[in-house]
């Protein structure tokens, strides 16, 4: 049985309690969607161009791959996730779901124009609120940045960042450079003036490698070599010394899986206290710094046989760390069931809800 196909009277008989999915996602289903909140010299641009919008996403999410949507979350002529009365049917109303964190991966980032990119991640950010925040009070959502540009990033995060919806500012884990460099931090202080959640969400810059080495041969290498990435933008962000010049950021890692983050968190640590003369604002144990300021979503859980799960949430360290997550429409087959019977008791309520609710402050 698998978390996507677990209906609400079979939830209830392992959850009783109150459900936070933190990572649900709304897919533009085409450009033309976008018409009504783009001043007509984009319009017109895109037409004249027949530009059918950017490519990072077709690139990060194969629309045949197995792993981009469950079967029956593939309606019939319609892209999956892209309105909201399929992830009421699927997700909010089976689940019944308290709250839910929307995301939208639309590859703003693959574009590097600099004024088209930005208006095109307001043009998605003002659908978000119009098609499904002002809709479904069950939604909270993150917000979409040029990512490339800081200072564009911050502009659009102080225009609509203090909307009550949006609760988050959605990163790309992929980029052309590591996020914990100094060019970023006009991205990290606007989040926290807004008080937002900074959340590393899978894909990013299409056309840079996939791996801190390279290109892959094959989809399955490339999705299988992800994780790197959110190892390499979170170290980056413990060393560069972001935590400490932005004390009060919230970071949120969602599709980078979680049972990796012991053994990352132990190496961090053992170098650190060999080189800390190198980055002596890093004024703690980098694993510290990381279950201060960082929580993971569980999808995708990534379980393996259950002595070898028990112990790597044991290593964890924390009862606060994780995030229940579907995914939605993503396939992980992850069983939440089997993962809630790992957790100690005091910490499913936690998991489920409570450490998003705190961390998003829902």
């Amino acid at each position: 049985m698998t978390t996507a196909l677990l209906a609400k009277t079979e939830r209830r008989q392992f959850w009783t309690g109150s459900v936070i999915d933190c990572d649900v996602h709304a897919n533009v289903p085409t450009i033309e969607t976008l018409f009504n909140y783009l001043d007509p010299v984009w319009v017109e641009g895109t037409k004249e161009r027949g530009w059918h919008g950017p490519t990072g996403p077709r690139l990060s999410y194969p629309p045949g791959a197995a792993t981009t949507a469950r079967e029956e979350w593939r309606p019939a002529n319609q892209m999956p996730a892209s309105q909201l009365s399929l992830l009421q049917q699927d997700i909010l109303d089976p689940w019944q779901v308290d709250r839910a964190v929307l995301n939208c991966y639309y590859g703003i980032d693959s574009l590097r124009h600099p004024d088209w990119a930005p208006a095109l991640a307001s043009a998605v950010n003002d659908w978000i609120i119009a098609e499904w925040l002002d809709k479904d009070p069950r939604l909270a959502a993150s917000l979409v940045i040029p990512a490339r540009d800081p200072s564009a990033a911050a502009a659009e995060i102080d225009r609509v960042g203090s909307h009550p919806g949006f609760v988050q500012v959605m990163l790309p884990v992929r980029s052309e450079r590591l996020y914990g460099q100094r060019i970023f931090y006009p991205i990290f202080e606007a989040a926290t003036r807004n008080d937002l959640v900074v959340g590393l969400q899978w894909g990013g810059t299409s056309e840079d490698a996939p791996s801190p080495t390279g290109y892959a041969s094959w989809y399955a290498e490339e999705y299988a070599a992800e994780t790197q990435m959110y190892l390499a933008q979170l170290t980056s962000m413990v060393f560069e010394g972001t935590f400490q010049k932005f004390p009060t950021l919230r970071v949120a890692v969602m599709e980078g899986g979680f049972t990796w983050v012991p053994m990352w968190g132990w190496s961090m640590n053992k170098k650190w206290k060999g080189l800390r003369r190198e980055t002596p604002w890093v004024d703690r144990l980098p694993m510290d710094i990381i279950r201060d300021h960082v929580r993971f979503s569980v999808a995708p859980a990534d379980l393996g046989p259950r002595e070898h799960s028990q112990r790597i949430i044991d290593w964890l360290g924390s009862d606060d760390l994780l995030m229940f997550a579907t995914d939605y429409p993503h396939r992980h087959d992850d069983r939440i069931d089997e993962l809630l019977d790992l957790v100690p008791e005091t910490m499913r309520p936690k998991l489920m809800s409570e450490t998003a609710r705190a961390w998003y402050k829902l």
